[in-house]
């Protein structure tokens, strides 16, 4: 390791706080009729001051293990705690979603088959519609949340940081907020295309944080820091709310995790 990646270390809204008001997380199971024959897991965080009386706003996190736990590099549960403590991001309900699993026997010490790449690389609105026609919808049952755009946020890594930017791109009437993390932008499913695409299309009311860093993937399917640093150049020339933080670090959550914090600041400051 570098001396530079060694330097990505959690700051204090990273850490639990005295004082700071702690909320709930609990897990759950879900079978998705949008991507028939799968399951998944996904766990709800409720902070502390929701009480119901007012629509709380909502953050959805793709690989949602990766971001939910406190041992991690991100550690979502505490860092919302921290700021919505300090009134630094609205009083917000995430949803850690994992990736489908196909429902079929299985042999003994034979691996899931994993809906990953189909779902979160796809160039369609089909994620989109698995999270407004199926999990918030499961999600508003318990809970009031809220239908503004401007309030929704959605979030990932890798593919799970493109499949964030499709939903938005693909529903801007739902999702307006984004935040990638080493965003696979790349030719896996096409994602090549989106800075072309940005630069030929309408502006839309999107606004997204990109991080990405020099050890980022390199591979058959493309460049993962050129791809990140072309989607930045397009959503530049077109105006969009954007920025993007560049680093020394691969394709991990160590350098996203630092500045999580930060990235949560801006993602939902309300002035500019």
């Amino acid at each position: 390791m570098s001396t530079e990646q060694s330097e990505y270390t959690l700051g204090p809204d990273s850490q639990r706080q005295p004082g700071v008001p702690v909320g709930v997380v609990t897990k759950h199971t879900f079978e998705s009729a949008i991507f028939p024959g799968t399951t998944r897991d996904y766990y709800v965080y409720v902070p502390a001051q929701y009480d119901g009386s007012r629509p709380a706003s909502l953050m959805v996190f793709q690989d949602g293990e990766s971001y939910v736990s406190e041992e991690k590099y991100v550690r979502a549960p505490i860092v919302f705690d921290n700021l919505i403590a300090q009134g630094a991001m609205p009083v917000t309900i995430g949803i850690f979603i994992q990736p489908g699993i196909f429902v079929v026997p299985m042999k003994e010490g034979q691996e899931p088959i994993r809906n990953r790449s189909f779902e979160y690389d796809t160039l369609s609105d089909q994620y989109a519609r698995f999270l407004i026609e199926e999990m918030i919808p499961e999600l508003a049952q318990q809970y009031n949340i809220t239908e503004e755009p401007e309030q929704r946020a959605i979030c990932g890594m890798s593919s799970g940081g493109i499949c964030a930017w499709t939903v938005a791109w693909e529903r801007p009437d739902a999702f307006r907020k984004v935040l990638s993390h080493c965003g696979s932008f790349t030719d896996i499913r096409g994602g090549g295309i989106y800075p072309s695409l940005i630069r030929k299309s309408e502006k839309k009311p999107i606004r997204i944080f990109l991080q990405s860093g020099e050890q980022d993937l390199d591979r058959p399917a493309g460049n993962w820091p050129l791809a990140n640093k072309l989607m930045a150049s397009a959503l530049a020339f077109q105006g969009y709310d954007y920025q993007f933080v560049f680093g020394t670090e691969g394709h991990t959550l160590r350098h996203g995790g630092a500045i999580f914090p930060e990235s949560l600041r801006w993602l939902w400051r309300t002035e500019g």
